[in-house]
């Protein structure tokens, strides 16, 4: 768990950066920023706890999470003009962050003893996604996931990868199998921009 924790601090941070350019680009102030930086990094898992009647989120049981991307934030907020132009690293490390929370709500989904596979899946997408499409609401934008490459989709996939490979392999293999999984899928769709069909207007 370890290694997987590690890598949920770098999508954290990775959330929270973005959660902070779309703010700065909606010319918002220094609270708007931060509440942006947070509401990215945390805002997927506060719902995922939410549907499953956790007492507490997981988000303000071990505020960890939350003081990082205020940390995050700021950094932005320091170092924006150079940090602007990394796009390229910015989406490696969001791709990052996307299969670590997707292989955690699993995992959140199973030790919940919730592991009818629909409920793995849907937990697994809100926890790798829910932040990005909270973001957006408030920029009063389409959500990223529902218009851009294959993004909620290789969530998807993981979390299905996640419990075939739990049933005969247990939780362990199974947990870093979905983040490997889905991470391969990300990257491959970013390099090859590879992209879901639209519905033709013509």
């Amino acid at each position: 768990m370890y290694f997987i924790s590690g890598v949920e601090l770098i999508g954290t941070v990775a959330f929270a950066v973005t959660g902070a350019l779309v703010a700065i680009e909606k010319n918002l102030d220094y609270y708007g920023i931060a509440f942006f930086s947070a509401v990215t990094a945390v805002g997927g898992g506060i719902v995922r706890d939410m549907m499953i009647n956790k007492d507490l989120s997981t988000a303000l049981e071990n505020p960890v999470y939350v003081i990082l991307s205020l940390i995050s934030a700021i950094f932005v907020i320091v170092f924006y003009k150079k940090i602007n132009k990394l796009n390229n690293i910015i989406q490696f490390f969001d791709a990052v962050g996307l299969a670590a929370f997707t292989a955690i709500g699993a995992e959140v989904a199973v030790k919940n003893n919730l592991d009818m596979p629909f409920v793995v899946v849907t937990l697994s997408l809100l926890t790798g996604t829910g932040g990005g499409i909270l973001r957006d609401v408030f920029a009063i934008k389409i959500p990223f996931v529902f218009k851009k490459e294959i993004y909620a989709v290789a969530s998807i996939i993981g979390a299905i990868c996640f419990i075939f490979i739990y049933l005969y392999l247990g939780n362990t293999i199974a947990l870093y199998s979905c983040f490997g999984i889905t991470l391969i899928i990300r990257l491959i769709c970013i390099k090859k921009d590879i992209h879901l069909k639209k519905v033709s207007k013509v």
